[in-house]
């Protein structure tokens, strides 16, 4: 080889060597950029499939937690439940029939309200019943024509004209006036009486609750001979009697 090629071939070298990095130097850049990003999702992958376990141990966990405190939680057993007595007195207090509904006896709400019912009736029909019987004798004793409410008392077509007539129907009037305001005033009392004993009634049944009604509970009654140390013989020291056992 002569010495003109030698420099053609070493200019030849130089030229294509830059040439070549040029090329090549991006393809591997991004070859390792690939594997850059391929290392990186992985690393991703495996984070998210530890940070799925751990929410599902998490949500295990949660579950699991939830479910005991389901469990824990009791019911009222009404069969071993008893009543306050206090509580019962306040509420028959504030609220006829209250009393009942707290301890849990509710047939007799029927007999309560039925009660009351019945009073408040029969107060009003004799309050009404004693201001017709008011105005009536008022109507005939005053000796105005024009006030005779007392009419629709009387059978149909009577009249009132004697002097006689008119005493007796003031007597009459007078007498149902005051017969009607006493069992206006009776039915008051009355309703009194059934809402005190419906108070009662709440109070003794909660305090009766916890009352022991089992089968210990018994009275026996026997002859017994009683010893009689004042008696000078043998018989007089000696008498016969009943006793009474009462075991609870």
């Amino acid at each position: 080889m002569t010495l003109i090629e030698c420099n053609t071939a070493t200019r030849l070298i130089r030229w294509l060597l830059p040439f070549c990095l040029l090329v090549f130097s991006p393809l591997h850049v991004l070859a390792q950029h690939e594997d850059l990003v391929v290392m990186d999702s992985i690393a991703k992958g495996d984070a998210r499939v530890l940070l799925g376990d751990s929410l599902a141990v998490v949500e295990d966990t949660t579950s699991v937690v939830v479910k005991d405190v389901r469990k824990k939680k009791v019911k009222r057993d009404w069969s071993t439940w008893k009543p306050d007595p206090q509580r019962a007195l306040w509420l028959a207090l504030v609220l006829p029939g209250a009393g009942q509904i707290y301890n849990r006896k509710f047939w007799k709400l029927p007999i309560i309200y039925g009660g009351f019912l019945g009073c408040i009736y029969a107060l009003t029909w004799n309050n009404m019943m004693y201001k017709d019987y008011s105005q009536a004798y008022m109507d005939i004793v005053d000796d105005d024509p024009g006030t005779a409410s007392y009419n629709k008392f009387l059978h149909l077509g009577k009249e009132i004209k004697t002097e006689d007539e008119v005493k007796r129907y003031t007597e009459i009037f007078k007498s149902r006036k005051d017969k009607y305001r006493r069992w206006r005033d009776l039915s008051f009392f009355v309703m009194l009486g059934v809402y005190a004993i419906s108070v009662i009634d709440a109070y003794v049944d909660a305090e009766l609750s916890v009352f022991d009604i089992s089968k210990d509970l018994s009275l026996k009654v026997e002859p017994t001979v009683i010893p009689n140390r004042g008696g000078g013989s043998v018989l007089d020291q000696q008498s016969l009697g009943l006793s009474c056992k009462l075991n609870f």
